[in-house]
């Protein structure tokens, strides 16, 4: 899969990996159950040269980019909450202004940072923080969780209490992945749990599930408001405010292309504010 995603042969891959064993005095990668995962050596070379390799792409990229005549493609990383929130209006400035550009949207779940460090996307929007040097980010959006229901629930149309919100049967957004929510952080650290009776990975169908019962769920309220009439919204007593940040890296910073799309991203997060 290696030397096919690099477009060589199975032996040009292995001449090199056992030039760099020989140059680093490492192994490299070590076999680990039925996988092969990198050794700590191999990872800290990756780190460090990283970067190096994203400023030397950055200084091939032409300067000169007219969007109307574009034909390249952007590789966007993130999930359910971007896509919704901010890819509608960014895709309608696409549309009008580079009609000839193409968008990749990447799931990016936990993955991320992942993503973006090889280059498998030019950009990640989320609410994960890269803090390292070596990336580029960009506050997009501030949030915070709210409690969506059935007009046909009991609390709708109240002010919740501590109680009555914990007590509530719950639906659970797991997002797919080993990340969770800062709201059911907070609720842990508060020593209290929630009365989960089902989890779902995409807030994407709440409305239908929570039509006509008695059930709660907990959703950023940019979410929320895209459910539109089909959920009463409440407060929650842990509204967990949260950010969205936009993040890359020097390989595409000075690119005229990824800047301009980074300005639209910007555009279209301050009609927003």
């Amino acid at each position: 899969h290696a030397a096919e995603s690099l477009g060589v042969t199975q032996s040009t891959v292995s001449y090199g990996i056992d030039r760099m064993r020989k140059a680093f005095g490492d192994p490299l990668f070590v076999r680990q159950g039925i996988d092969i995962v990198p050794t700590d050596r191999c990872s800290d070379i990756v780190a460090t040269i990283t970067p190096m390799i994203d400023e030397f792409m950055a200084l091939s990229l032409s300067k000169d980019f007219d969007p109307a005549a574009s034909t390249a493609t952007v590789s966007l990383s993130c999930n359910y909450y971007e896509r919704v929130t901010l890819l509608p209006g960014l895709m309608r400035h696409l549309r009008r202004d580079a009609p000839r550009l193409r968008v990749n949207i990447l799931s990016s779940t936990v993955r991320g940072k992942e993503q973006l460090d090889r280059g498998e996307s030019d950009m990640l929007i989320g609410p994960i923080k890269v803090m390292q040097g070596s990336y580029y980010r960009r506050r997009l959006l501030d949030d915070h969780y709210v409690a969506v229901m059935s007009s046909a629930n009991p609390l709708a149309g109240s002010s919740l209490t501590k109680d009555q919100y914990l007590s509530a049967p719950s639906v659970i957004v797991t997002y797919g992945g080993t990340w969770r929510s800062r709201f059911l952080q907070d609720i842990e650290h508060d020593g209290q749990s929630l009365n989960a009776v089902m989890e779902v990975p995409s807030p994407a169908h709440i409305p239908s599930l929570l039509h006509q019962t008695d059930l709660i769920a907990t959703v950023p309220y940019r979410i929320a408001q895209s459910y539109r009439g089909d959920v009463v919204i409440a407060d929650t007593p842990y509204p967990a405010p949260f950010e969205i940040d936009l993040s890359w890296t020097a390989r595409t910073h000075d690119s005229p292309l990824h800047g301009w799309v980074r300005g639209i991203l910007a555009r279209v997060a301050a009609d927003q504010a």
